[in-house]
């Protein structure tokens, strides 16, 4: 008792000689506040949420905000990034949102708002402050071809004067971590693509080729459970203008400055997320993932590769699901006899280059045990690899891409076919129906030969109808389409053109291209293509984009892998990948944007990002 009779007096001692202490609860409590304020409300908060480091906060100070702006100021000959603040924004984010600053560069920015206290209201405009900011931190993947990070260099072409205010999200995959990836398989039972957990990486540049943002993904991910792992994809800007994609297992909502809106695994059902994730009219979202566990018709349990589409509801629920296995033909193989071995999508293995694959060893696989992420026929194998879906709210229908069977192809609610845009070659009976005719723009039949697979278009180099082949992304373009006629946009890669490979790799070419449907005849018409002047330099065998948007009236083309080439005699690679922006005008044959990047390796995907979708 004399002990701690001690020890308590001389805790008082000591607090009489601290002056103003204020206790609460567990603990000492102060009312001073001793972070900087260099304006009139708050203090900045950089990378708020941790994964936006190119963002921050200025805090409210305990004002209610209203009427805000936001400028960045541009370095010398730099492009200004201007926006608006809606009230909304200001409570959730506790302040203004700061978004477009430079890395590693003390960044001037200028806010100008209403500032309201106890009925009290100030208008301050252009208000200075100044934001120094680190360099990018993504994570490099170890391949010699990724020589910078995200990029070696970027060389800004053109840019017209309309498009000058443009921002472009770049999703690029620069490859295999050199001892990070593929640590994993699925085992029971067999195939998916667990092991496509490749290096990814997600930024925004503005038209001057300056880094304005990017995702810290190092901190999104736990490289060491399989379930929080895998290659980011299926980038798309919501309407609510947060960014929703997912990767491996999983799917995923962001805002801009890395707040988190929901981040989800896949419903236990299903696994292999990849590619595409779109947000429907009513909020739901069209996720590509494959199947946890499917009985085969020869009674072996398997997981399915890329060809099954989930809807969920914004709670995670599944609403639907469109088997692709049961709706369409998993053995159908006259695309996938013909695909180039050396560069399926992201597998892309030199050795293989030119290497295409027979009916015998097709059979031979088919009685095997042999499942995974390979090209192959029937369910277990990737025989449809489906690489983006869209809705079509006219009729409540999907609209996939399929690459390994080089289709376009709409399906109901009622999992019927409606239409099949691709050759003719190899459908079977219950298909024909579906098949559409080309046409040219006077409404005339367009012959094809051998089936409908080898088109006008096929080797006339100034033009004519062509179908797509071994194509990425197929995007139905709302404003342009009705309940009758739909336009698509589609980049065609074409490798396996006209189901056949070309006497020499030089000779094959990839497209952007516009079709135009009559879904009430049945017929599709070419309105618009580029890509074949540019030969085999813009040449993107793999990955990629084509997708119309309405700010500008304009087609925006992202050819991912362009430059990609191998020596098939030695199996070696003699040219790197060399992604290319290109965003055109409505109906014209030259681009208003050109923008191409080295050292980066493959690039996925890319597209405007709007920031009054983001902040207003």
């Amino acid at each position: 008792m004399k002990f701690k009779k001690i020890i308590s007096i001389s805790l008082l001692a000591s607090m009489a000689l601290l002056p103003n202490v204020a206790f609460g609860i567990g603990g000492m409590s102060g009312a001073k506040v001793d972070y900087q304020v260099q304006g009139q409300i708050g203090a900045i908060k950089l990378n708020p949420y941790g994964l936006s480091p190119l963002s921050a906060v200025i805090m409210d100070g305990g004002y209610k905000l209203s009427d805000v702006s936001v400028t960045i100021v541009p370095k010398p000959n730099g492009q200004t990034i201007s926006y608006r603040v809606s009230p909304s924004k200001i409570k959730t984010y506790g302040g203004i949102p700061i978004f477009g600053l430079y890395p590693s560069y003390l960044n001037t920015v200028k806010v100008s708002y209403t500032k309201t206290a106890f009925g009290k209201s100030e208008k301050v405009i252009d208000e200075v402050y100044k934001i120094a900011t680190g360099g990018v931190n993504i994570e490099p993947s170890g391949s010699l071809m990724q020589r910078g990070v995200p990029f070696e260099k970027v060389e800004v072409i053109k840019v017209d004067k309309e498009f000058e205010d443009r921002l472009y999200l770049v999703n690029n995959t620069p490859g295999k971590y050199s001892a990070k990836s593929s640590q994993a398989i699925w085992n029971n039972p067999s195939g998916g693509a667990l092991e496509w957990d490749e290096a990814s990486n997600v930024f925004i540049v503005d038209t001057k080729g300056e880094i304005r943002w990017y995702l810290d993904n190092d901190k999104l991910m736990d490289k060491n459970n399989i379930y929080n792992r895998g290659i980011m994809m299926g980038f798309r800007q919501n309407l609510d203008g947060a960014l929703s994609f997912g990767f491996g297992q999983r799917y995923v909502k962001y805002d801009l400055m890395g707040r988190e809106i929901f981040n989800r695994l896949l419903p236990s059902s299903y696994i292999d997320f990849s590619h595409s994730m779109s947000q429907m009219p009513n909020g739901n979202y069209l996720l590509r993932v494959a199947l946890a566990n499917v009985k085969r018709p020869d009674g072996k349990n398997v997981r399915s590769v890329r060809d099954v589409i989930v809807e969920v509801d914004k709670n995670g629920n599944v609403v639907d699901e469109w088997r692709l296995f049961e709706i369409l033909d998993p053995y159908r193989a006259n695309i996938i006899k013909v695909l180039d071995q050396g560069a399926v999508c992201l597998n892309v293995d030199v050795s293989k280059a030119g290497k295409t694959l027979s009916n015998e060893e097709l059979t031979k696989m088919d009685t095997s045990e042999i499942f995974g992420d390979i090209a192959g026929t029937g369910v277990g194998r990737n025989w449809a690899h489906v690489n983006s879906v869209d809705y079509d709210p006219s009729d409540d229908s999907i609209i996939i891409s399929s690459r390994h069977q080089s289709a376009i192809i709409k399906i109901g609610r009622d999992k019927k076919v409606k239409w099949i845009l691709g050759a003719h070659k190899g459908w079977g009976e219950k298909y024909k129906k579906a098949l559409l005719q080309p046409i040219d723009k006077n409404g005339k039949n367009i012959i094809c030969e051998d089936d409908y697979s080898k088109c006008p278009g096929y080797k006339n180099k100034e033009g004519g109808f062509d179908f797509t082949w071994t194509q990425h992304t197929a995007f139905r373009i709302d404003e342009k389409s009705n309940k009758r006629y739909i336009y698509i946009t589609a980049f065609d890669n074409g490798d396996a053109r006209a189901i056949t490979q070309p006497a020499f790799a030089l000779m094959k070419y990839s497209r952007a291209v516009v079709y135009k449907i009559d879904q009430k005849n049945k017929t599709v018409e070419q309105v618009w293509e580029y890509g074949k002047q540019r030969g085999n330099e813009w040449f993107s065998p793999i990955t990629s984009l084509t997708e119309y948007h309405k700010d500008k009236n304009s087609i925006m083309v992202y050819s991912a892998s362009a430059g990609m080439a191998f020596d098939l005699s030695k199996g070696v690679a003699i040219g790197e990948p060399k992604p290319e922006i290109d965003e055109f005008k409505w109906g014209a044959k030259e681009p208003s944007v050109q923008i191409r990047f080295s050292g980066a390796s493959t690039g996925y995907q890319a597209m405007p990002i709007d920031l009054e979708k983001a902040f207003k």
